[in-house]
Formats: C-alpha cells, structure tokens, sequence
C-alpha cells in the first residue's frame, strides 16, 4: 500500500472574543461569502473556494486557532494517516462526521510544535443561491462582490519557541510536505522553512521564535488574488475602512506581492497574496537562505515587514 498524502490546505478554526467585528472585517471588508451560520459558528470561503468553507468563526474568550484542517488525497489516507501517526506514538482523536459542519470523518493530533492539525477527505461542495452565484460553472461566486474579494484560501504561517526541528522533521517524514525553501542561522539550523504538498512554494511556513507567549503561534493565514492591481485595489479597501496595514510589498522567498493587515475582532493576521511561482519539477532542490540574506528574503522591495511592532504580532494556536 502506498504512503498516505495529503491534497491541499482545508480550511482554519479561528476563535475570536468579538464575533461581531470579525465577521465585518472577513465577510465585508475581505469579502468572504458565508456558506452557512449554525450553532454559533460561520463557515466562509472565498469566490473561488469550492469546499463548504476555508475559514471557520466562533466567539471565546480570546483570539486563537483551534485547529488547521487539510485535505487528504484519497478517503482511505484519513485511516492510513491515523495508524502511521499512532505508530510513531503520537495521539490522534477521531473526530466524527459533521463535528465540523461539511467536514466529513476526520483525525487530529498535535504537531510537536503544538499546533493542532485536522485531517479528512470528504468536505460538501454546496450549492450557491441564484442570487449570489456565478454566471461561470467554473466558479462557485461572482467575484467582486464585496470588499477586497480574494479568489482562494492560500497558506498558513506559523511560529514556535520549541521542538523546531522535530517540528520540521515531522511535517516532512510524516505528513509529506516538501521542503521549498528556507533560512538556516550561522550554525546551519533551519530556522524558517516554507514546505508544500501542491506546486504551491508554500501551503505553511514554519518559522523559530525564541520568544513568544505561548509556544504554539499563528502568525497569519492568507487568501490569494488574481493580480498586483488586485492589492493596491485592497490597500484602498482598508484604508477607506480605516484599518492598518504593512505592505504593498514584494517577498523575495516566494517571489510574491503582499499585505498585511490584523482583523480587529481576533487579532489574527490575514496577508492578501498574489503572483509568487509554482513548482512542477519533481526533483526540486529546495532554495537555501542565509540568516544575513533574509531581509531580503523578507522584502525584495516596499514597504518593510523588519523592526515593526505589528510584524511581531501572533495569535496562540492550540
């Protein structure tokens, strides 16, 4: 039998302490579309996300992030990942289906970081209203309806003060994830490596911190958009709303146009993302950083994400 695989990033379980302010930032002011609001949690996609959400919304105490959801290849990999892990001694909780709303079966266990992943195969694709649907069958809803608009769910990056390299060992023994580029310190340690599953350059970005306030951290979540005017089109969004933001900017690690900007209900970081590159060749030797070469790696050009106090902000992830 061969190994299991993972297809894509699913979709992340946001926690936030003011319900009523997130859901203006990512459904008005992002411009995300609800699928379905039940038992307190909102289930959110982008235009161009088929799957039943790629980000979840519920109200706590605080801001965090439950836990990050990703698509398997094949059904039976939910199982086949589920033995594998056990194996290797690390607890995975079954989770029944429909526990998340359109989220068929699924596992969860813990990286050795903390961070709590999800995997699962079947997610509902529902059906759009007629009145927000698109007129193209290859897209589930009009784009530009409100707000900035993003097409897709894009990446994760998140940060953690321990377990780092078991961490990255994990995410690539276990999980599968290849290594597509990454920054090592002056005694060789990788401490910042962006790894996918699809020709993606990244679908996460894990990233040492020696010191956060707890150890497991999102730093952000990202939705991608067609074009570089699509960016400055959103700089507008948020400056008309009233909201700060780093960026317009271009990332010399993955090449892409950026902006960060903090959704003001849960303090979570969401970067607007486009351009970048793919990556197709099988035999892809992943692209080392120095630890001087990584302002550079950070921002090629525009505004800079170094020495600014918003930059270091994260959210616990659970």
């Amino acid at each position: 039998m061969s190994k299991p695989e993972l297809s894509k990033l699913g979709y992340v379980a946001l926690v936030t302490p003011d319900l009523e302010k997130s859901l203006w930032f990512f459904k008005e002011v992002i411009g995300l579309e609800e699928t379905l609001s039940s038992e307190g949690v909102h289930y959110l996609r982008a235009f161009g996300d088929f799957g039943h959400h790629t980000l979840s919304l519920e109200e706590g105490e605080s801001g965090y992030v439950k836990h990050v959801g990703w698509r398997t290849k094949r059904r039976e990999d939910v199982a086949a990942f589920k033995e594998a892990l056990e194996i290797q001694g690390v607890r995975v909780d079954s989770i029944a289906s429909g526990t998340t709303k359109g989220v068929g079966e699924a596992i969860r266990f813990q990286l050795p970081s903390g961070h709590s992943f999800e995997l699962y195969y079947d997610m509902e694709k529902p059906e759009v209203e007629e009145n927000r649907r698109s007129v193209l069958k290859n897209q589930p809803y009009k784009a530009w309806a409100k707000g900035v608009s993003p097409r897709r769910f894009d990446h994760i990056n998140i940060h953690s003060t321990e377990n780092v390299k078991e961490t990255y060992d994990f995410l690539i023994e276990q999980l599968g994830f290849n290594l597509r580029e990454y920054v090592v310190d002056d005694e060789g340690n990788t401490i910042a490596g962006w790894m996918s599953v699809t020709p993606l350059v990244h679908d996460v970005a894990f990233i040492a911190k020696p010191s956060l306030p707890t150890p497991a951290r999102l730093h952000h979540l990202s939705y991608w958009s067609d074009d570089s005017q699509d960016i400055l089109r959103a700089a507008d969004i948020l400056k008309e709303n009233g909201l700060q933001f780093i960026g317009p900017g271009k990332h010399g690690i993955s090449q892409a146009l950026y902006l960060y900007v903090m959704d003001p209900g849960s303090g979570c970081r969401v970067e607007l993302f486009t351009g970048g590159y793919l990556i197709f060749d099988p035999d892809w030797e992943p692209v080392k950083w120095s630890l001087e070469e990584r302002s550079l790696g950070n921002t090629y050009w525009g505004d800079s994400v170094q020495d600014k106090e918003l930059n270091n902000m994260t959210i616990e992830a659970k």
